[in-house]
């Protein structure tokens, strides 16, 4: 089945390599994704939307060993304050459920952040769009497929 994600890919002509894996209702974060596929956690990245005080929302995607700085964040998007969108609201907000959130095709586009240290790897994994599936990509073409921005955030 193919996801808005590979969809938009394949109609940019961006080059991607589709990986499945079995997925665990209780363990949907992108560490563990890398672990059950046996790829290095620095390589995977998760989606992370956020939302400020204006009810503005912002996607960054980072390595799933790192977090958010907050400060750098609220910096970059120029808000007082920033907040994990709640789980009961990722799916309204994006069109993806969590733990299947792709930073490619969401319901709207959203100012997208990707982290610096993606840029210093051949090739990353982002979600495909549902749970137990990952794209593989060129971190160029997903800043190109997502209109992103490149930013130390972490």
């Amino acid at each position: 089945m193919k996801t808005n994600a590979m969809r938009i890919l394949e109609a940019g002509k961006i080059p991607f390599e589709l990986v499945s894996y079995r997925f665990d209702e209780e363990a949907l974060d992108a560490i563990h994704a890398a672990q059950t596929v046996g790829l290095d956690p620095k390589t995977v990245f998760k989606t992370i939307v956020l939302v400020n005080e204006r009810k503005q929302y912002w996607v960054f995607c980072l390595p799933a060993d790192r977090s958010i700085n907050m400060k750098k964040a609220r910096s970059l998007t120029g808000s007082k304050a920033l907040e994990l969108v709640k789980l009961t609201e990722i799916q309204n907000v994006t069109g993806y459920l969590r733990g299947g959130c792709s930073p490619i095709g969401m319901k709207r586009p959203f100012p997208t952040f990707i982290e610096e240290a993606a840029f210093t790897l051949p090739f990353i994994y982002v979600s495909a769009g549902k749970r137990g599936m990952q794209v593989r990509l060129d971190p160029t073409d997903l800043l190109r497929s997502v209109a992103g921005m490149r930013a130390d955030f972490t």
